[in-house]
């Protein structure tokens, strides 16, 4: 390990296998695999640099100011030089950390004893320096091209990570400081500090005059400023939800799967709010009502179609069956909470609604090809046939088959009856 002042640099030999172990016991390690596992896009590739890392394949670390260095090999023992940047404090933020750190003593002697306690790193961002790296700052740069964190330099992010729980003072080298410069001007601030003239902490700063533009030059330059830029290209799909397959596991009361679906759910969702707001006319429309609670169960499983378990925590929820929960999502795919509404409610037309009904009926099919329709309320079943027509309250005729004793949608609406009546299959797999 060497450490020079013209340009500080450490490196550490080569760790032994992490077999039956985590990557990070303090706080501050944690940070730091929460930096790396919140950046990158393939979960699959920091799984396997966690294994490489496992298996002892992470050659000497080199930590120097504002990048990590090593040498990592595959299974297959291909060697790739990996590089991890982080960016580095300027001066002025070193200036600021220092000028903290220094009035409290407390936090030099957890510095002294390893330690990077969370009132250290809160203390240093109300300062405006952000000593640990959060989703994004960690920058990768491998041997074999690729353009995101590669199984190589997720191996060796997890070695750090290591080396972070020994000694914090790693850290703050990859910010631009070596642990003697450091403790050094730490040293120099706090003996000035002691020895400073008592009277210049009570001598008043005069006032200057409040910074900012007055309101009535505000308004007058509003015809020379340039125009706002153009919004964005809107994307061609939701982005894909962030991966839990972390090395850190959930705890007891998280559930990893239903955490994923509504991270799914919310990737969607803000994906459709987009386009809308996007949309010509976005300003005239009126906002979407409200979904009631089991509305937006059933909205969920239908945008997010998810496995068999979160399915039925859905339904216990909504204290609907599964068979009914299966139902009322087809219901919501064929025409949102309209569609859930004829499914679920059978309503009686009053005498206006009962004369259009009647209408629509008798204008849907040539004399003599009508079927036999028998009427209960909203709905009329032709005799003989496992095929219902349900009466909207919207005007429009939804289509409903018996499956298994249970009246299920069959497809959208239509203002014709016997268009939608022509398209209910024959049989369920006619559907398939």
């Amino acid at each position: 390990m060497n450490d020079t002042s013209d340009e500080p640099e450490r490196t550490f030999a080569a760790m032994p296998p992490a077999q039956g172990r985590g990557f990070a016991s303090s706080w501050w390690g944690r940070a730091w695999l929460e930096a790396l596992e919140g950046t990158a896009l393939d979960g699959r590739q920091l799984k396997r640099g966690r294994r490489l890392a496992r298996e002892g394949r992470v050659g000497a670390v080199s930590v120097r100011p504002g990048r990590i260095t090593a040498i990592v090999q595959d299974p297959d023992s291909t060697a790739y030089r990996s590089d991890v940047l982080l960016q580095r404090l300027g001066e002025e933020e070193w200036d600021r950390f220092l000028d903290m750190a220094s009035e409290r003593s407390g936090h030099i002697a957890a510095l002294l004893d390893r330690e990077m306690p969370t009132h250290l790193v809160e203390d240093a961002a109300a300062a405006g320096v952000h000593l640990l790296p959060g989703i994004g700052d960690l920058e990768p740069e491998c041997g074999c091209e690729a353009w995101d964190h590669c199984p190589h330099s997720g191996a060796l992010c997890y070695q750090v990570a290591r080396l972070l729980d020994q000694d914090p003072f790693v850290l703050l080298l990859l910010r631009g400081r070596s642990e003697r410069r450091l403790l050094d001007e730490l040293q120099a601030r706090t003996a000035a500090r002691a020895v400073r003239d008592p009277q210049e902490e009570d001598r008043a700063v005069p006032a200057g005059p409040p910074a900012g533009v007055r309101a009535d030059e505000a308004f007058a330059a509003r015809d020379i400023l340039p125009p706002l830029p153009a919004p964005p290209p809107l994307p061609q799909a939701p982005g894909p939800p962030p991966s839990l397959d972390t090395e850190t596991g959930p705890g007891a009361d998280v559930d990893p799967a239903a955490l994923e679906v509504l991270a799914s759910d919310s990737a969607v969702r803000a994906f459709a709010m987009l386009v809308d707001a996007l949309s010509d006319g976005h300003t005239l429309r009126a906002p979407a009502a409200e979904l009631t609670a089991d509305q937006d169960a059933v909205r969920l499983a239908a945008a997010t179609r998810p496995g068999h378990h979160v399915l039925a925590r859905i339904a216990d929820a909504s204290g609907r069956q599964r068979a009914d929960l299966d139902a009322a999502v087809s219901a919501w795919r064929y025409g949102g909470a309209a569609a859930l509404a004829v499914y679920d409610e059978e309503w009686t037309p009053g005498p206006q609604e009962l004369a259009r009904a009647r209408a629509d009926l008798a204008a849907a099919w040539e004399d003599g090809e009508a079927p036999r329709l028998r009427p209960a309320h909203n709905r009329w079943t032709p005799v003989g046939a496992d095929a219902q027509l349900r009466y909207g309250r919207d005007g429009r005729w939804w289509p409903y088959r018996k499956e298994r004793g249970r009246w299920v949608p069959a497809g959208p609406a239509d203002d014709d009856p016997a268009a939608a009546l022509a398209g209910v299959p024959a049989d369920p797999a006619a559907d398939a």
